[in-house]
């Protein structure tokens, strides 16, 4: 039997300005395009909105600014049921943007090019997190992503490395890691680009050599001290490892790719949920590329992400016999 896991999310808020277009335009060029959507984002928020809708108890840790993209993106992470005490307010920095411009060419896959502005993102101190030094003992899991400043992911890791807590860190936007912040993740989740940074193992897309060069990078990050590896592989589906086992789970192609946004970040959400909660590594895996394929589905970051009865119904649409789902129902509350 499952249970409903508390979470702890320390990360970003972004509101996404979102551009679709047929023709992405080349230097010095101007294209007319097809539409143009707000929506709350940031890695962090949507880990935790995605958490959250599928039932676990979340709490965000994080900064806004003092304009109305702050109190949209607030309000954004209240009406998921998330707890908002420990977001802060920067008086003198604005709120974060993601600039996307989607390219919607007919009869091809969405793609996404994302320019992200950190404005309060960047603000955390190590005040605004030193509550946690004896407060995050009281989570199953923390998870953190590289949309702050680096000094905080690596306090707070320590914080929870201390307490026994077990962190996951989502690698992105990739970055340079300390010997330091890779000894204390109990889980790391690059892309295979950002898996390709870390190590130096560049992971082919071909059938013949994808899983050897996978098993190469999993075990890279694995010498670089992280417990378990989880990659994911965009439509090639994703993997997790640790020192006993190599685990894949195939993408689960069967609904119009509208919008990737948030992709990667359902994913973890999805499984870190799904893990906290009671399932294996495997039945984690499985459930979390049901939930990011609902994700590619839909418009938007936030408002693209599926609630836990939407993941289940999807399952059971498309037969899914890989476990009872039965035992997900406690996360339906």
């Amino acid at each position: 039997m499952l249970r409903k896991p508390k979470i702890l999310v320390v990360g970003s808020f972004v509101m996404d300005l979102i551009v679709s277009t047929r023709k992405v335009p080349n230097s010095g060029e101007t294209v007319l395009g097809e539409k143009f959507t707000t929506a709350p984002g940031g890695k962090g928020a949507n880990q935790a909105v995605q958490a959250a809708r599928l039932g676990a108890d979340v709490t965000m840790v994080g900064k806004v600014g003092a304009d109305s993209f702050g109190q949209e993106l607030i309000a954004s992470a209240k009406a998921a049921g998330i707890h908002t005490e420990h977001i802060a307010i920067a008086e003198n920095v604005s709120s974060a943007i993601g600039n996307i411009v989607l390219e919607v060419a007919e009869g091809k896959k969405s793609r996404n090019r994302i320019i992200v502005v950190p404005g309060a993102n960047f603000a955390i101190t190590p005040d605004d997190v030193a509550f946690l030094k004896e407060e995050i003992a009281g989570y199953d899991m923390v998870i953190l992503q590289l949309e702050i400043p680096m000094e905080i992911n690596e306090l707070v890791a320590k914080y929870a490395y201390d307490k026994g807590v077990p962190v996951m860190l989502n690698s992105a936007p990739s970055a340079p890691l300390s010997k330091e912040l890779l000894g204390r993740l109990a889980y790391i989740s690059p892309n295979e680009h950002e898996a390709a940074d870390i190590t130096g193992v560049t992971i082919r897309t071909d059938d013949e050599h994808r899983m050897a060069d996978v098993k190469k990078a999993t075990d890279a990050l694995m010498n670089l001290g992280v417990q378990n590896a989880i990659i994911t592989l965009g439509s090639n589906g994703a993997v997790v490892a640790n020192k006993g086992e190599l685990l894949y789970s195939p993408c689960v192609d069967v609904v119009e790719v509208k919008d990737p946004t948030a992709a990667g970040d359902s994913f973890v959400g999805g499984f870190c949920t799904g893990y906290c909660a009671g399932l294996t590594h495997a039945q984690a895996l499985e459930f979390a590329s049901y939930v990011a394929t609902v994700t590619v589905s839909r418009m938007g970051a936030q408002p693209s992400l599926p609630t836990i009865d939407e993941v289940i119904q999807l399952m059971k649409e498309q037969h899914f016999d890989g476990f009872d789902l039965g035992i997900l129902e406690p996360l339906r509350g």
